[in-house]
């Protein structure tokens, strides 16, 4: 069975970033959204993608970004892939020639085979909740919306934690998992066990 994937995202403290890896996150996010409370700077992200240890994947999110933000980021940040969490067209996702994913806000109504086809470069599709803001709010989705026989990656966030995640990878099986307060005690600051707990939960269904 292939072994489910983790990203542990909007980690702002260095001590985090060594929980999370030493707890086996396989990718690790920084938020470049001004309005969300896990933002950080570009000086501080270096500092922490320089704590990262060979194949552990580092990870840009933005929403609706000015191209010269990202381009910024990418000047100072060694970003391996970058994810867009707002109304991102693929020409405005692929024009930086780095590989990225593409977050559609799942409720009724939203067509994911659509959505994807109109996101051909992505290189996986992840799932979150419909909610104020853009991501973090700690919202399940129904996921008997993600259509049978959907052939792209998915990359499963969400309102996941170590309490729901074994039952996430069970019944949506993905390429990967996606956290942010689900293993927090608060805003942008993670719990190292909590961290242990949910790679722990997704180990258990990988078998």
């Amino acid at each position: 069975m292939s072994r489910t994937r983790i990203k542990i995202c909007g980690l702002t403290r260095p001590q985090d970033v060594r929980a999370a890896v030493n707890a086996g996150a396989d990718a690790i996010g920084f938020v470049f959204y001004p309005p969300s409370p896990r933002h950080i700077t570009f000086d501080r992200a270096a500092e922490l993608a320089a704590l990262l240890p060979p194949f552990v994947t580092a990870v840009g999110l933005f929403v609706n970004p000015a191209p010269a933000f990202v381009e910024q980021a990418l000047s100072r940040v060694p970003l391996q892939l970058l994810q867009f969490h707002g109304d991102e067209s693929e020409a405005e996702c692929a024009r930086y020639g780095r590989p990225w994913i593409r977050a559609a806000r799942m409720r009724a109504g939203v067509d994911l085979i659509e959505f994807a086809a109109c996101h051909p470069g992505a290189r996986g599709i992840l799932l979150d909740a419909f909610v104020d803001g853009y991501g973090g709010g700690g919202k399940t989705f129904d996921w008997s919306l993600i259509p049978n026989g959907f052939t792209r990656p998915i990359i499963l966030s969400g309102g996941l934690d170590p309490d729901n995640v074994g039952e996430a990878v069970r019944r949506v099986r993905p390429w990967a998992v996606d956290v942010s307060s689900g293993v927090e005690v608060g805003k942008g600051i993670k719990d190292a066990a909590m961290m242990a707990a949910f790679v722990a939960g997704v180990r258990n269904e990988d078998g």
